[in-house]
């Protein structure tokens, strides 16, 4: 039998206000963790805390170190992780000719240096407990990468060979370390990049997103709640023997052998 009960565990989902981290909130709740997630928006966490009485939310900016610290204080506070899942990303939309080294330091700060600092932290009470699920967030860009969103998909690529690197030091600890490459998701980042073509091709972002879909073997995107989905998984027991994958979730569309 296949098992996916997270009772007991206690889980921490970073940048979850909406998309894949707010639909992985829900899900890990769901099979009986206790999460505590963060975002940067008062009333999105205070939406999403209320799902369940399993849930708890923080407000935190994880773009700094201060950010980061405060909530990882709360966090062990209420008994460390058992599971984390390092989501928070952002994936501005910007000329690579014209971006300072304040715009790349920035983006690394929030979407790599993050995740560094959260697992650094919350690692050693997986070791020492010989059980952890740590699972990156990352993109199929990171893996395949495009002539859009440069820094977003380097930074990300950089999360993926840190993952692949934790995976081969920390297994025998009991800690599997995996990362989720998510493609064409219908999330916010996704709907703002299709009313930016839908705009400069006097369309809607509606018919750019039916259009895009066609071109993805399942026809169609995918959704943040089927993302979550592989993130259970990986959190669950039934994934005892995966450990330093890059799990593409992308409905076919990645070719490769």
């Amino acid at each position: 039998m296949i098992d996916l009960d997270l009772t007991g565990k206690r889980a921490v989902v970073t940048g979850a206000s909406l998309g894949i981290g707010a639909a992985t909130v829900k899900a890990l709740a769901d099979q009986g963790a206790l999460v505590s997630f963060c975002a940067r928006n008062k009333d999105a966490v205070g939406e999403l805390a209320s799902y369940s009485d399993s849930v708890t939310g923080y407000v935190a900016d994880m773009g700094n170190a201060e950010g980061v610290n405060g909530f990882l204080d709360a966090v062990e506070a209420d008994g460390g992780a058992d599971i984390l899942v390092n989501n928070v990303g952002s994936s501005p939309s910007r000329n690579f000719l014209y971006m300072s080294d304040e715009d790349w330091m920035e983006l690394y700060e929030l979407n790599l240096l993050s995740a560094v600092r959260c697992t650094r932290r919350l690692l050693p009470k997986m070791r020492k407990q010989k059980w952890g699920r740590v699972i990156m967030i990352a993109t199929t860009a990171a893996k395949y990468p495009g002539a859009a969103l440069i820094d977003y998909g380097t930074s990300k690529a950089a999360m993926i060979s840190m993952s692949k690197s934790l995976a081969r030091k920390y297994g025998v600890d009991g800690v599997l370390v995996n990362s989720v490459l998510p493609g064409l998701i219908q999330t916010a980042m996704w709907e703002r990049a299709a009313a930016e073509i839908a705009k400069a091709t006097d369309s809607t972002m509606e018919t750019v997103i039916q259009n895009n879909g066609r071109n993805v073997p399942v026809g169609r995107y995918g959704t943040a709640e089927e993302v979550a989905a592989v993130i259970v998984f990986l959190s669950s027991k039934a994934a005892s023997y995966v450990n330093g994958v890059s799990m593409e979730v992308d409905g076919g569309q990645s070719g490769h052998i």
